[in-house]
């Protein structure tokens, strides 16, 4: 049997909570564990508390679903829960798993959460895997970088420029493509626009970290997760 994993709906509709609730109470492998009605109240709870996946309504007041992606540095998997598609196809670079729309019915739910444990799964053996090296395309090419070597990676358009301590690459790949790739103990998106190897930081300040004497900057919505990378 699959490991029960923690679960939030955050949705200002009080019907789709009926519903999803009624949805996940079949599902013993989901413990719902928060029903937020807005982003303010999903925000508060996620700062505080560690989550699984998160069915997420995207039309709300005061904070889109979409905003709500925007704002957080780090959210659970997310499942979208909205009566319209046009968003579709901009939810998925903010790693949403599964599109639900209203009115959602059960065998689609189930899709949905079979997709995700299925995302779980993935991540549990890339985890026990030992990861030596990133598949990146440069000049039409791919190559292997070595993870000891990475300083940091940038965005660059639709490029990402890598540093490395033997040279810098300009990848065809996205930040958040390289982000997925990267072994989180190991390296941490400290901005929209940079991912670095923490153990190649060999300084900090308020707004920036220094590595190989390039300052590079830290988001603001960054800050709280990397101060408690560095306690750990």
């Amino acid at each position: 049997m699959r490991e029960s994993k923690k679960c939030i709906i955050v949705d200002d509709e009080p019907a789709a909570h009926y519903v999803l609730v009624n949805y996940i109470k079949q599902n013993p492998q989901l413990d719902l564990v928060f029903q937020g009605y807005n982003g303010i109240e999903a925000m508060n709870y996620l700062r505080e508390n560690k989550v699984d996946l998160m069915f997420l309504d995207i039309n709300m007041p005061e904070i889109s679903g979409m905003e709500l992606l925007k704002i957080l540095p780090k959210h659970p998997k997310t499942i979208l829960t909205t009566a319209y598609s046009e968003f579709a196809l901009e939810s998925y670079d903010y790693g949403v798993i599964d599109y639900l729309l209203k009115p959602i019915y059960f065998p689609r739910f189930l899709k949905a959460v079979d997709r995700f444990f299925e995302t779980e799964n993935l991540k549990t053996q890339q985890a026990e895997e030992v990861i030596n090296s990133v598949s990146v395309k440069v000049d039409g090419y791919f190559i292997e970088l070595e993870l000891d070597q990475l300083l940091f990676a940038q965005s660059f358009g639709n490029y990402v420029k890598i540093h490395t301590t033997k040279r810098t690459y300009l990848a065809s790949i996205t930040t958040s493509e390289l982000e997925k790739c990267l072994p989180e103990k190991n390296f941490m998106r400290i901005h929209k626009s940079y991912i670095v190897a923490l153990d190649k930081i060999e300084g900090t300040e308020k707004d920036f970290v220094s590595i190989k004497k390039e300052k590079i900057p830290i988001g603001i919505t960054y800050k709280r997760e990397l101060s408690d990378r560095f306690k750990k």
